[in-house]
């Protein structure tokens, strides 16, 4: 840590009585100097001789009978205790100056004008000089803003608030290396028995920041989120990477939020009942505190798509509800995970109910919201080519559109929902409907969920289960699912048929064209022989049409039967 020692004189120059201090150099006092509850008594004339206020001002209170004068000076930048090193710099006496106090002491001077025009080397000039070398130090630099918080005003006048900023700025975007700071032991290859806190004999107790494009996160959360905010700002307009400054905003947040360290659970909002405004356990920051730093780090988050984990949204957005954020910023979160609703997981959507009226155990509404606003996004450009549903099948998850993306996710995510007795048919209705019909390549992962919520909802009357079961298309399930649908006493007599019926078409489309297939190749082979050895060799093809039949067959007697069973009813 940078450190400057001016003066020579020892401290026995000063003797304290509880809150005052007396000059002990000879002098009479003339002079007393009140400072918040201290108060100094002093000579007048080491002060005039470095300070241009303190120099007016005990001339305008200059008593005519030669008694002492008083002044107040309630506004010092840093108070009391920087003042007392002020007057003992005045005096010659030893003072250390550091990156904890460097700055105050700036401001101080600036206040009392202790400029060249009252001595040279006078307290602005060295605490400038001094300056300028904490700022080439990163830890230094930490040290110094956090100080300005003490002298907020004046620190902004003199622009050493900016010149930190700046600072941290330009060593973050050019990384570790490049700025103050000694060599890693592996770069100098010390001598075997080394001490290894030397580098090249010089001793040294800096400490090396961690490697890694992450080495700063932890230092500038340390800052108030004012000043932090202002970096975050900064190193933006350097072009640091927005994963970078994700990274940043997200260990700041995580810091001072406890939501953002744990899981959601349904106990979150009776916790927030009952702690009210007053600090956590974990941190020692009001609800209030957390809401507005929840709010803060939103609007800081970079636009662009994909760049903040959508785990990371999550999070925020169960931390915004639970502290009440305002409604812009849940809004605001609300249409970034929309925006990439594809890279999303099904645990992430599981997010519980808090409001006051708990209708049903997660937050379905906020999630439909959601998909409108990744509908918004993507429908109007895919309606408008209406693609057909061979052009949507594509191997690969990683290869599927966006939009059949989130239509697997919803269906998951249905399915999760139609477990809960409370969720009423409109709004899963609803839900399920959000996704149009051609994003879906197949309808099997909607079955599914209609059936756990035929199963969880028995006592539906047969028409609400008709009407339930129109959102999905028969046409597009697969062979299994339509075995599966066709033996499922939960579903409507009607779907069921209409299911058996269309399993029946796509037998019969099946055997037309394999028999169209093979009459083809047999009026394109002229040689009997290896027509002759073809047809013994394919027994099994022939046994196979064979079960196909007779399968036709069955599904015909399965729907002549049920079509008496309605005809009875």
């Amino acid at each position: 840590m940078a450190l400057l020692r001016l003066g020579s004189k020892s401290d026995d120059e000063f003797r304290r009585e509880g809150q005052a201090l007396h000059c002990t150099t000879g002098l009479p006092s003339d002079v007393t100097v009140k400072v918040g509850e201290s108060s100094f008594f002093l000579h007048k004339f080491p002060l005039l001789c470095r300070s241009g206020l303190l120099k007016k001002l005990i001339a305008d209170s200059s008593n005519e009978d030669g008694s002492s004068s008083v002044l107040e000076l309630h506004d010092v930048p840093g108070g009391d205790k920087t003042f007392n090193l002020v007057t003992r710099f005045c005096y010659g006496v030893k003072i250390e100056v550091t990156a904890s106090n460097v700055v105050s002491l700036r401001c101080a001077s600036e206040y009392l004008q202790m400029n060249e025009n009252y001595g040279e080397g006078n307290l602005v000039s060295q605490t400038e000089s001094f300056l300028i070398e904490v700022l080439s130090n990163w830890s230094d630099t930490i040290k110094a803003l956090q100080t300005c918080e003490e002298v907020k005003n004046i620190s902004e006048e003199i622009h050493i608030v900016p010149r930190c900023i700046d600072s941290l700025a330009m060593k973050v975007c050019s990384g570790p290396n490049m700025f103050n700071r000694p060599k890693a032991e592996s770069d100098c290859s010390p001598k075997q028995g080394q001490d290894p806190t030397q580098w090249n004999g010089i001793s040294s107790e800096t400490k090396l920041p961690p490697q890694g494009d992450d080495w700063w996160y932890e230092d500038v959360s340390l800052l108030s989120l004012p000043l932090y905010k202002r970096f975050i700002l900064a190193i933006e307009g350097k072009g640091m990477k927005h994963e970078s400054v994700v990274g940043s905003l997200m260990f700041y947040v995580k810091r001072f939020v406890p939501l953002m360290n744990r899981q959601s659970s349904f106990n979150d909002k009776n916790n927030v009942k009952q702690q009210g405004t007053r600090t956590t356990s974990n941190s020692t920051i009001s609800e209030v505190d957390q809401k507005f730093v929840v709010e803060e780090i939103v609007g800081l988050l970079p636009n662009k798509k994909g760049v903040t984990p959508s785990e990371s949204l999550f999070r925020l957005l169960r931390a915004a509800m639970i502290l009440h954020a305002s409604q812009s910023c849940i809004d605001n979160l609300e249409k970034r995970i929309g925006s990439q609703l594809d890279q999303v997981e099904l645990v992430d959507l599981l997010i519980p109910n808090m409001s006051y009226s708990v209708e049903t155990l997660y937050d379905i509404d906020c999630i439909h919201r959601i998909i409108d606003h990744f509908m918004s996004m993507h429908q109007p450009a895919t309606a408008a080519t209406s693609p057909s549903i061979i052009e949507e099948v594509i191997v690969g998850a990683d290869t599927l559109k966006p939009m059949t993306m989130v239509a697997i996710l919803v269906d998951a995510y249905l399915a999760e929902m139609a477990l809960d007795v409370n969720l009423k048919l409109p709004k899963f209705h609803a839900l399920a409907s959000a996704i149009p019909d051609y994003a879906r390549p197949l309808d099997d992962a909607l079955y599914h969920a209609i059936d756990v919520y035929l199963e969880a909802h028995p006592w539906l009357a047969d028409s609400e289960r008709e009407q339930f079961c129109r959102l999905m298309n028969v046409q597009k399930l697969s062979l299994e699912a339509s075995t599966h649908a066709a033996q499922n006493e939960r579903l409507p007599i009607r779907v069921i048929v209409q299911v058996l019926f269309f399993e029946q078409l796509r037998l019969r489309t099946s055997i037309s064209t394999w028999l169209f297939v093979d009459n083809l190749e047999n009026s394109q082979n002229p040689n009997g022989n290896l027509g002759f050895l073809r047809s013994n060799g394919n027994n099994g093809q022939q046994q196979g049409d064979d079960n196909l039949r007779d399968r036709v067959k069955e599904l015909e007697n399965e729907c002549l039967d049920i079509r008496k069973e309605l005809k009875k009813k």
